[in-house]
């Protein structure tokens, strides 16, 4: 099927290394101009020297003036921005006894408020192109962790802008969903299984929970799913909450 990405342009936050990185590859196998927006000027600079002509803009995301800058960079550098991928952050492990109000604040400026001013900024080329935004969320937002309420709260918060944007935008055709990731391999989740003193214990543990195939979901599979929302085919998608987790969050637990 071809997705009619071609020629359309995407900002991706956090789009040099784990999820982001595969949407960023999946899109640039589908014809489209990813943009990387990514704090680690290094994993940029990897990926462009991988991706010849890839666009890579280094930016601390918890300025709202830089979120500012790298739209505005975007649109200087690529002539027009289509789509936004919203998907920069990190499960910080800011908990409610262990974490602190300071902790908690910074928690929600590192993981939430840059998908509030990257669209913000972006809303008049979005306006322009009828574009999409998808947002990536996290199944903590619906289940919980436990000893991470700064990232619980943000990945929450994101489900609920889907649903208020979804509403606001439909007088210019802008679509917006999310995509709720649950056991994904990446290295940030491997250095977070390495954190136990049984690292392969702790994820046999983790892959016995998960029903289909009992495996973590790659991803590669989360990118394939963002493209698929984000293109033109999936033209009367918006409002979504979509679950690409082999099952973690719904199926009966007596499965596993």
């Amino acid at each position: 099927m071809d997705l009619e990405l071609t020629g359309r342009v995407v900002l991706v936050t956090g789009g040099a290394s784990g999820i982001g990185e595969a949407i960023t590859r999946a899109l640039r196998a589908e014809g489209a101009h990813p943009v990387v927006v990514d704090r680690n000027a290094v994993a940029n600079a990897a990926l462009a020297a991988e991706l010849p002509g890839l666009i890579t803009i280094a930016a601390d995301l918890r300025e709202s003036d830089a979120c500012r800058d790298a739209v505005a960079e975007t649109v200087r550098r690529a002539g027009r921005l289509d789509a936004i991928v919203n998907n920069a952050g990190v499960n910080d492990g800011v908990g409610l006894e262990q974490g602190s109000p300071e902790r908690f604040r910074d928690s929600l400026r590192t993981n939430l408020h840059h998908y509030y001013d990257i669209t913000h900024f972006a809303l008049p080329h979005l306006k322009a192109a009828r574009g999409a935004i998808l947002n990536i969320s996290s199944k903590t937002a619906v289940t919980g962790q436990g000893n991470t309420s700064g990232y619980a709260s943000a990945k929450g918060g994101i489900l609920a802008l889907t649903r208020e944007w979804a509403v606001e935008l439909l007088p210019y055709g802008i679509r917006v969903n999310a995509i709720i990731p649950a056991e994904v391999i990446t290295p940030q989740y491997r250095s977070w299984l390495e954190g136990f003193p049984d690292p392969e214990a702790k994820r046999a543990k983790i892959l016995a929970r998960i029903p289909l195939e009992h495996r973590m979901t790659t991803p590669e599979e989360i990118a394939a799913m963002a493209c698929f929302v984000i293109s033109s085919r999936t033209g009367h998608l918006t409002g979504q909450h979509l679950y690409v987790d082999g099952g973690y969050v719904h199926l009966d637990r007596a499965l596993t």
